[in-house]
């Protein structure tokens, strides 16, 4: 049984579990699932009943472009247990990169597809959103009878982090026996919110969808479906929260420099690579943690099963870090660029993670990729 020190009620917390299985692409910087809905959908399933702890978060492109300044931000997600592409600029970049996103995966419509569900209910209660918001999508959902069923919501108010995380209001969260919580709190705060309390909530599921509490109320339509498949949505936003518009031309300005001088330069090696060579693999142990040495070749492919054996091997060793070499490594592809980044994620959290050496290759395509900062602790 674990509790926060100052909580009044004892619940226990879902275990989290490293799974470096996930089928990863690194954009701008930020590691993805390449998922569809239905496979996003039964991933909370599986979670939400199984009892395993599962973080989602769901970066569109100004989660992604904000988080180049915001290392919280960032690593929130670098902490996630699932990363899904909300936003079809994201997914053409994926494209651009030849990497396999099919298709947008928003959270509003992951919870559409669970309130479509016809399974057992899955629980959830609504953290956050606009004054009264929260009480009427909760009283729409339960009219529904579908796949979920709201179990109670807190409008929670515009406060602090730690305003908004009282011992009574966790209590109420937890008490409520949801099996997913969603909080609408804004994208930085919400993500913020979920890392402070993470560690005292019962629910197995945690996701900021803050659109998801306003489209569920009714007070804000959703764009028509071509207009999301065409990748206008934006448009629509603007149309129904004129204030917006700030932020996308302000992104758009970001976005295209980080296109021509990071995506496209990638885009275009990786598509005139020769035949892949493959790299190998070493375990060194040093007194407080270990160290992974890769040399040659490390571009997506087969031997990066490898890889992923490797990093959940360690990973059952929570107190000890992690080191990674990088030093022999004559090339190292987008998958395996986001494999590590997820690794850096779990032993941040745990006993510590460091790019002890890398090559000259890896340093490029890593600030290609904008994953260098985060990886080499420079641009």
């Amino acid at each position: 049984m674990t509790a926060h020190p100052d909580s009044h009620v004892e619940h226990a917390v879902p275990p989290r579990r490293a799974n470096f299985g996930r089928t990863l692409v690194c954009i701008l910087g930020l590691p993805f699932d390449a998922v569809d809905i239905a496979q996003a959908v039964q991933r909370i399933r599986d979670a939400a009943f199984g009892g395993q702890r599962c973080f989602v978060s769901t970066p569109n492109l100004n989660f992604a472009m904000a988080a180049q300044h915001d290392a919280a931000f960032r690593d929130s997600v670098l902490h996630s247990d699932l990363s899904l592409v909300d936003g079809m600029p994201l997914v053409w970049i994926a494209r651009a990169l030849g990497r396999p996103i099919r298709e947008r995966v928003s959270g509003a419509d992951v919870f559409e597809a669970l309130a479509a569900h016809a399974g057992p209910p899955v629980d959830v209660f609504l953290f956050g959103g606009p004054p009264g918001a929260a009480a009427q999508a909760c009283e729409r959902i339960n009219q529904r009878a579908g796949g979920v069923r709201c179990v109670g919501f807190d409008a929670a108010g515009f406060g602090s982090i730690e305003a908004m995380s009282s011992d009574a209001q966790i209590d109420r969260i937890n008490r409520s026996g949801a099996h997913f919580v969603v909080v609408a709190l804004g994208a930085a705060k919400g993500q913020a919110w979920i890392e402070h309390n993470a560690p005292r909530l019962a629910a197995p599921v945690l996701s900021h969808l803050g659109a998801v509490v306003n489209f569920a109320a009714g007070t804000v339509q959703r764009a028509p479906r071509w207009v999301q498949a065409a990748g206008l949505e934006w448009l629509w936003r603007i149309k129904e929260e004129p204030a917006l518009w700030r932020r996308y031309a302000r992104d758009g300005r970001a976005v295209l420099s980080v296109l021509l001088t990071c995506v496209l330069p990638d885009a275009i090696r990786t598509r005139r690579r020769d035949a892949q060579a493959v790299g190998s693999l070493d375990v060194l142990c040093e007194p407080r943690r270990d160290v992974l040495r890769l040399q040659g070749d490390w571009r997506d492919g087969a031997h990066l099963e490898t890889l992923r054996s490797a990093l959940a091997k360690l990973a059952t060793n929570v107190e000890r870090g992690l080191g990674v070499d990088l030093a022999g490594v004559t090339d190292l592809g987008n998958e395996c660029t986001a494999l590590l980044l997820c690794a850096r994620g779990w032993w941040d959290q745990r006993g510590g993670f460091a790019v002890t050496a890398s090559s000259g290759a890896v340093r490029a395509s890593l600030r290609r990729r904008l994953a260098a900062r985060v990886l080499l602790g420079a641009d």
